[in-house]
């Protein structure tokens, strides 16, 4: 009973010094007093806003879950589907070449090595400084 006493004690020395106090010799004391005052009230409950009544209600977000959870599982046996076996690499990269020969490519991107160096070299050449003039 005692140990409990002395605990309410400390707790209420130490709500004390937690208490606002403002200098009422400070200049900016009597405009801090009316903030305080006009906020005292702040917040009310009739200030909140009201409850939305077209927000989803439960069941909608368990039929969405529901449809997440069945489209997830038909994807699962797409994939479960599909022959993953690459016995035959030779043949996939034919195929896959196949395929890329039959898109158009830019003429930029077909250019090789050399002529991509060819070009950085006249580039190179157009932005070197021209010889200093003699000044006489």
């Amino acid at each position: 009973m005692l140990l409990a006493t002395a605990a309410c004690v400390v707790q209420a020395a130490c709500a004390g010094s937690f208490a606002a106090q403002t200098d009422d010799q400070s200049p900016l004391a009597p405009r801090v007093q009316a903030l305080v005052d006009a906020n005292r009230t702040y917040p009310q409950w009739s200030r909140f806003p009201a409850t939305p009544t077209d927000a989803p209600q439960p069941e909608q977000f368990a039929s969405r879950v529901q449809g997440l959870n069945a489209s997830g599982q038909e994807l699962e046996r797409q994939a479960t589907a599909i022959d993953w076996d690459l016995s035959d690499p030779a043949g996939f990269a034919a195929a896959v070449q196949a395929r890329m020969a039959q898109v158009p490519v830019s003429p930029d991107a077909a250019r090789t090595r050399d002529d991509v160096e060819a070009l950085a070299e006249r580039l190179r050449r157009l932005a070197t400084a021209p010889p200093p003039v003699p000044r006489n």
